[in-house]
């Protein structure tokens, strides 16, 4: 697949609905050296999945059945938010993982919602079956080309915003994101996918040599927790992909007390992984090798603002 075109085509057709996220540079955190910080978190319902929830149903012919959506959380409130706004019905599924804020994020947009008991594995399996019942149409929350396509438009538009980096640094859950930039670059920069240790689909699939499920714990397991990394995205990694680290759910919680301390900047676990690995030292950038960090999300549970 031509990941750029397909990507360049996404962005023209998602920039009416998307909001264009900003940027900064700032030497804090106890770095010894500046970085580039991606506030992708001011997106649409906190997250960077509206870019891929608009890509799909704006190249797609909807049913009458509507759109159904698997979510932990962000993506079904992303697919919520994007088919409200395009005059679809949806029907969203979401484990008892994903927590209060963000059940209460999606079922503010108006969606039906269906709160399934277990994990996200069990919330798939529940919108599979409406889907065959319905006709409904299925958005995949990360292994799909539209979704993956409208991820990176993130990375094609923090590009065009002047991007001067060397290294980009992505927190990993199913692979849509880090796909979608991987596709775009296809080795311009580095990339580094960030795991927490105990929701590490890519890295164990990196070292398995094809994906594999995994068990997945933790602090971010509501928004990184796939038990398996996604097809499209293992792909890409293997064949770009510049590093996998993993990080301590300490220094995930240490990262996003820092954001909140010195920028007043409130993201969920996911959302201050990226800088986990840069904090801890996980990830440990060459003399002069500039960095770029994305926060993906800012949905933290429970909401402190409720």
């Amino acid at each position: 697949m031509d990941w750029k075109a397909e990507i360049e085509a996404a962005k023209a057709r998602v920039a009416p609905y998307v909001r264009e996220t900003p940027v900064i540079t700032t030497q804090s955190f106890g770095l010894s050296h500046a970085i580039t910080m991606k506030l992708e978190h001011m997106q649409h319902t906190g997250t960077f999945k509206a870019r891929g929830a608009f890509n799909t149903l704006l190249s797609t012919d909807v049913p009458d059945g509507g759109v159904v959506a698997a979510s932990g959380g962000n993506h079904g409130a992303a697919v919520a938010h994007a088919a409200k706004a395009l005059g679809h019905d949806a029907h969203i599924f979401v484990p008892e993982l994903a927590g209060p804020a963000k059940i209460d994020l999606i079922r503010r947009t108006g969606a039906e919602l269906t709160v399934v008991p277990g994990e996200y594995a069990n919330a798939l399996a529940a919108a599979q079956a409406h889907e065959a019942k319905t006709g409904a149409m299925q958005i995949h929350a990360y292994d799909a080309p539209g979704t993956v396509a409208g991820q990176g438009t993130m990375m094609a538009e923090w590009e065009a915003q002047g991007l001067d980096a060397d290294t980009v640094l992505i927190a990993v859950g199913g692979g849509g994101l880090i796909g979608g930039a991987l596709g775009w670059l296809q080795g311009r920069r580095k990339v580094v996918g960030v795991e927490p240790r105990h929701c590490c689909a890519l890295h164990k699939a990196l070292e398995y040599g094809e994906p594999c499920d995994v068990p997945v714990s933790g602090v971010a397991a509501n928004a990184l927790g796939a038990r398996r990394i996604g097809e499209i995205c293992f792909g890409l990694a293997q064949a770009h992909l510049g590093a996998s680290v993993l990080v301590d759910d300490d220094a995930i919680t240490a990262a996003q007390v820092a954001l909140w301390r010195e920028w007043r900047i409130l993201v969920e676990p996911a959302g201050a992984a990226a800088l986990a690995a840069l904090m801890s030292g996980a990830y440990q950038p060459e003399p002069g090798e500039k960095v770029a960090v994305l926060l993906c999300g800012a949905n933290p549970a429970p909401d402190p603002i409720a």
